[in-house]
């Protein structure tokens, strides 16, 4: 189990957590057990500022039959990239650097505050939930049905959020193969964080998300004025562009400028596309 959060001795701001993230010197306390590819929790310490961090190196990256171009590591890096282009912040800051075990992406630690049924003082409302019913309560999208076991289906739902909502057109623009419940952080304060974005990018549709709830929605008034500034910051020779460039490969830059294209004109949430599994297994 990770030790206990340490505390900047400061409050950073995001320019300054990057700085201490690829700059700061990586100390190395433990593994994060269950994940499939090697994940160090560590702390990185920059002219006497310290935070806690994720470190993933690529040397402890399992190969992927269908993400077989780049690394996890620079994905998940193109993903704060373009959530920082968003204006929404939902990614925490992540950086490629060098590290103990050589190049990986290093990502800030952050502490998900508890979420409780009965929405206690101490606690969130939850953002995912199976309910014994055939339509969402109010409040709540419908995502699908879903075995239970003893031949028992359930629907499964999540919280109707406009934090979740910004975060399904993030995955729709970045192409997210793996929005599981376990890579949503709500944090204290009332922010919501996305982690886990090494399967993403691919030219090929391969969106897998359990946030399906506004499938074939219109976008909001604030998504189409973000996907309206990505499509121009995102084309060639612009400084995201140029960034991108040295992390994904040039025809999923090429996708990744049509995905935001097709919002665009289509001005909705995208739906399950039919040729690719729609919600991630497992779920959580």
């Amino acid at each position: 189990m990770p030790a206990p959060e340490r505390i900047p001795s400061r409050s950073l701001t995001g320019t300054e957590l990057v700085t201490v993230l690829a700059e700061g010197r990586l100390t190395v306390l433990g593994q994060v057990r269950g994940a499939s590819n090697a994940v160090l929790y560590c702390t990185v310490a920059h002219d006497g500022d310290e935070v806690t961090c994720v470190y993933k190196p690529v040397a402890g990256e399992r190969p992927l039959w269908d993400f077989p171009d780049g690394t996890l590591a620079r994905r998940e890096v193109a993903a704060y990239e373009i959530s920082e282009a968003t204006g929404w912040g939902l990614v925490p800051p992540t950086v490629l650097r060098d590290g103990p075990y050589g190049e990986g992406m290093c990502q800030l630690w952050v502490e998900a505050a508890p979420q409780d049924d009965e929405s206690s003082p101490d606690g969130l409302p939850p953002l995912l939930a199976l309910v014994d019913d055939e339509e969402p309560g109010e409040g709540w999208k419908a995502v699908a049905l879903a075995e239970v076991g003893e031949g028992r289906t359930a629907l499964l739902v999540h919280a109707d959020d406009p934090r979740l909502r910004r975060l399904a057109v993030l995955d729709a623009v970045i192409n997210n193969g793996d929005r599981k419940g376990g890579h949503l952080l709500p944090a204290p304060g009332g922010r919501l964080y996305g982690i886990d974005h090494g399967v993403t990018f691919n030219a090929e549709d391969k969106l897998r998300t359990l946030l399906w709830g506004w499938a074939g929605e219109p976008l909001t008034a604030e998504a189409v004025e973000v996907v309206d500034r990505l499509d121009a910051e995102l084309a060639p020779g612009t400084s995201l562009a140029t960034r991108l460039a040295e992390l994904i490969t040039a025809a999923e830059i090429e996708a990744l400028r049509g995905r935001v294209a097709g919002l665009r004109a289509s001005g909705r949430h995208p739906e399950p596309s039919g040729e690719w599994p729609s919600i991630p297994w497992p779920p959580v």
